[in-house]
């Protein structure tokens, strides 16, 4: 049996007690969660504690997990692609921001509705004349996008076929390229893009249209192979995502973590390449 496991109750208080009842007995008690360490306001790794993640998402599912009364630890895996490889193995448990794709789904169980929207926005430069309504407005335009982007499936067909963007290591360089003007906008995140802004002392040199071009979720995801994964799990937090889905919490604590990293920035912390 897990560690993480409570020991329940003995065979026949279990089977006296209703089936729900019996169900959350079995609960696990603290669960290991990740996600990428380089991507504020969402997550990035404590700079005082490095072997945590803080950020909105961090908040969020920390505030959650109180109320079904589990403890979480937001552990520091390494970059992305080894934290989705800790997760998938079942030695962490949950995958705090992932993506919906197919592949993920073979590892993963999704719980929905996502954790966080993650808005994907046009930035220009403050000085362009670009207009844009539409993402077909983009046609004909030369675009950047950080090769870390993950957009949904559907536009990201759209944008292979119909826009010339450049992709790039990581939103530092696709933003430099629109400085240098040898692109006309970047496609990035709401916030990420704020946040990354902000690092690089961009924030009064750019600016987003307000309309996304793209709305992909960041979705709490549990591992097939973790020992917590059972349905009383998943169902309480597809429970908790809903209510705070409809409470408008979300955006609020983005943006007291948005502040929270512009205040970092004062100390001579190294800023992420997303």
């Amino acid at each position: 049996m897990d560690l993480r496991r409570l020991a329940g109750w003995p065979l026949l208080g279990l089977l006296m007690v209703g089936p729900g009842l019996a169900l959350a007995a079995g609960k696990c008690e603290r669960l290991i969660a990740t996600g990428s360490p380089d991507a504020p306001p969402y997550l990035w790794q404590d700079p005082q504690d490095p072997k945590h993640l803080i950020g909105a998402g961090a908040d969020l599912l920390t505030q959650v997990a109180a109320q079904l009364g589990i403890k979480i630890e937001l552990l520091y895996a390494g970059k992305r692609a080894q934290a989705l490889d800790e997760v998938r193995s079942g030695r962490m448990d949950l995958l705090t921001d992932a993506p919906l794709t197919t592949t993920g789904l073979e590892a993963l169980d999704y719980v929905h509705p996502p954790l966080l929207e993650n808005d994907y926005l046009v930035w220009t430069r403050k000085d362009s004349t670009l207009v844009i309504n539409r993402p077909e407005d983009l046609h004909g335009h030369t675009g950047a996008l950080s090769e870390k982007s993950r957009m949904t499936a559907g536009f990201g067909v759209f944008a292979e076929q119909q826009l010339s963007l450049t992709r790039t290591p990581n939103l530092t360089q696709a933003f430099q390229k629109l400085l240098l003007g040898e692109v006309e906008y970047v496609l990035a995140g709401r916030y990420s893009g704020l946040a990354m802004a902000q690092t690089l002392g961009m924030a009064n040199d750019l600016q987003a249209a307000p309309q996304p071009v793209d709305k992909p979720g960041l979705f709490l995801a549990v591992s097939h192979n973790s020992a917590c994964n059972d349905p009383w799990l998943r169902g309480q937090l597809a429970q908790k995502m809903t209510e705070l889905s409809a409470s408008g919490l979300a955006e609020a604590v983005l943006q007291r973590n948005l502040e929270r990293w512009n205040t970092q920035l004062q100390s001579p912390v190294g800023a992420p390449k997303q």
